[in-house]
């Protein structure tokens, strides 16, 4: 393709992707230099770096950042390692196997707040697993305790992410030749070594997506967030980075320093996602 095809294709969706990101990320950064509430949205206030000081010296921001890492190191490899179980059963099965994919991806296609609302009420007071307890095992349970809320969202974020992970490897496991396998089967090698050395090598690209794109949409988790504690103060122990941060905004309308926290956000996230952009890299180059 000649280069002047390539930026007249390129063209449109760059001008796009420059209008819905790199816009607003512009006036993010110059609303965190303003001190701005809802009272003086129209006449913020120039402050400079105060906000960005402010949220670097914040504990609550500090806390809300240390729980969204958590969140990651949980959630993320045991999303990876179950999507890989559950694509390898697939793998094998042959009846019925539309049924069972349009069954995993069930809690992935549903809206999330209507998911997170059924997941909610699935644990609730009056919902099925309390009621199982009590009727087998004469136990009363409450899962809405500030010691196991935590547990809530990182099963509820397994729950609902693992699909993308089972269908990502399993169109994967579709993409391996026969013949390593072949031949790996001829030198006598067992299951468990042709899936360590022939099949997790193939897939080593598709691991590097997953989680890059689970890592990504961890750091914008917020509406399982604001649907399994309702805003409860007792549960403050569970806010990710984008709950705070509307907690900044809305409870505490703190605009400016939003905005700020918002900046300081997303160079978080590049400095997380770099070494995993830079892993991606070297292997396409290695592929080449």
């Amino acid at each position: 393709m000649e280069r002047k095809h390539f930026y007249f294709f390129v063209a449109p969706s760059l001008v796009i992707m420059l209008a819905l990101m790199v816009a607003p990320l512009l006036a993010a950064i110059w609303l965190g230099f303003h001190r701005m509430t809802f009272t003086n949205v129209t006449e913020p206030v120039w402050v400079g770096l105060e906000n960005y000081i402010f949220m670097l010296s914040d504990q609550g921001f500090w806390n809300s950042f240390a729980f969204t890492i958590l969140y990651i190191v949980v959630t993320v490899p045991i999303q990876i390692v179950l999507g890989m179980f559950v694509a390898l059963m697939l793998d094998q099965v042959r009846a019925f196997r539309g049924i069972y994919m349009a069954a995993i991806l069930l809690p992935f296609i549903v809206t999330p707040i209507v998911g997170t609302l059924i997941y909610r009420q699935t644990f609730d007071r009056y919902g099925i697993y309390p009621y199982i307890l009590d009727q087998v095992f004469g136990l009363e349970v409450n899962f809405f305790l500030p010691a196991n809320i935590m547990s809530l969202v990182f099963f509820h974020a397994i729950w609902y992410v693992t699909p993308f992970a089972i269908v990502t490897l399993f169109a994967g496991l579709q993409t391996i030749p026969e013949e390593p396998l072949e031949a790996a089967k001829v030198d006598g090698a067992g299951w468990l070594r042709r899936l360590w050395h022939v099949i997790i090598p193939h897939l080593r690209s598709l691991f590097l997506l997953i989680a890059l794109i689970s890592i990504m949409d961890a750091y914008r988790v917020f509406d399982s967030i604001f649907v399994l504690t309702k805003q409860n103060p007792i549960y403050s122990n569970v806010e990710t980075l984008m709950y705070y941060n509307y907690e900044v905004a809305v409870v505490f309308q703190r605009l400016g320093r939003a905005n700020a926290m918002s900046v300081l956000t997303v160079l978080g996230i590049f400095v997380i996602l770099v070494p995993f952009l830079y892993m991606t890299y070297k292997q396409q180059v290695e592929e080449r």
